[in-house]
């Protein structure tokens, strides 16, 4: 079988890890996969820049490209493009966003990670497609593309032959779901557990934990009322309980909490409620009417239900695909 071709696009002011990190993962999993640290059977990595210069990351790491942008021909396997500040100025460049649209043609999947997503979209790729990029950028993107339908809360996106991915690290996952879908789950999982990557999140997951939002208010009450939330999902978490905890009436506080979480709190509890239970499906054997009574949702029904709707699987299809291998009852 011949190997997977695969076209990094890099630039000045990119942020290093949306392009080493998803090098690395295909790395791992080529050598994973043949068993042997010989090199890379499965993957052809090709790092492109415009004229094939040189560039430099946003951190001042320095990469030396394997090919010019402009004379890249394809077909590759994978087009991917990485994201950091530089995306800014490779989007003015018309002639390099023509290179992107020329190759995504001759690509069988064309990917983004982070703010690669805006090069992705003056390409006209994204067009009419679900797309996401780092949460701190997806109103930009939706309000300079409005012809892209974006999400803001998953990890990675697919549609079609088009992914994109939220920021940074998110990158690995996209990378991960490469490997699953090219050289299968086992490869994946090893691939993960050979970088040390604790988990290989599914797609819909959610960019923020309520670890993460619980961080965000300024006010003392507030926060710590998010965080007696995430540590008491199996209790009474109702509006008019959570008003009472910060002495406010049950308007003002859905106001302000809103206002400086940026989530109803109804929300809130039920993101927290959801981490709680998947954590215990990727790391315990707790059957599945205890995870819910565990993590505050009551029933086993009303837990199916909002996890497929939070991680678009259902809690004992989520545990057989993720749960790590040291698990325990």
């Amino acid at each position: 079988m011949a190997p997977h071709r695969v076209a990094l696009i890099a630039f000045d002011d990119l942020t290093a890890l949306d392009l080493v990190g998803p090098m690395d993962v295909l790395d791992t999993a080529g050598r994973v996969a043949a068993k042997s640290a010989d090199p890379n059977p499965h993957y052809r990595l090709e790092v492109l820049s415009i004229g094939g210069a040189r560039v430099r990351a946003s951190n001042g790491l320095q990469l030396q490209p394997d090919g010019d942008l402009t004379r890249a021909t394809g077909p590759f396997d994978t087009l991917l493009v990485a994201g950091g500040r530089g995306a800014r100025a490779f989007v003015e460049d018309r002639a390099a966003v023509g290179q992107i649209k020329r190759l995504a043609r001759r690509s069988r999947r064309v990917a983004s990670v982070c703010t690669g997503a805006f090069i992705l979209a003056a390409a006209g790729v994204l067009d009419g497609k679900r797309a996401v990029t780092h949460w701190a950028a997806c109103a930009a993107l939706a309000r300079t593309y409005p012809d892209v339908s974006v999400e803001v809360d998953p990890i990675f996106v697919r549609d079609g032959h088009t992914y994109t991915s939220a920021g940074v690290t998110a990158g690995l996952d996209l990378a991960l779901a490469f490997v699953e879908a090219d050289l299968g789950r086992d490869v994946a999982l090893r691939t993960a557990r050979q970088l040390v990557l604790f988990i290989h999140r599914p797609g819909g997951q959610s960019q923020f934990s309520t670890q993460l939002g619980a961080q965000l208010a300024e006010r003392d009450p507030l926060r710590s009322l998010t965080t007696f939330i995430v540590d008491n999902v199996a209790e009474d978490l109702s509006v008019s309980r959570l008003a009472a905890r910060v002495a406010l009436s049950e308007r003002q506080f859905s106001r302000v909490f809103k206002k400086e979480i940026g989530v109803t709190p109804g929300s809130f509890v039920e993101k927290a409620r959801v981490d709680v239970a998947r954590r215990l499906l990727e790391t315990t054997g707790v059957p599945i009417p205890l995870v819910a009574e565990a993590a505050g949702f009551g029933s086993a029904p009303t837990l199916r239900r909002v996890f497929s709707r939070h991680l678009g699987v259902a809690p004992t299809a989520y545990r057989e695909r993720f749960r790590s291998p040291g698990g325990q009852p």
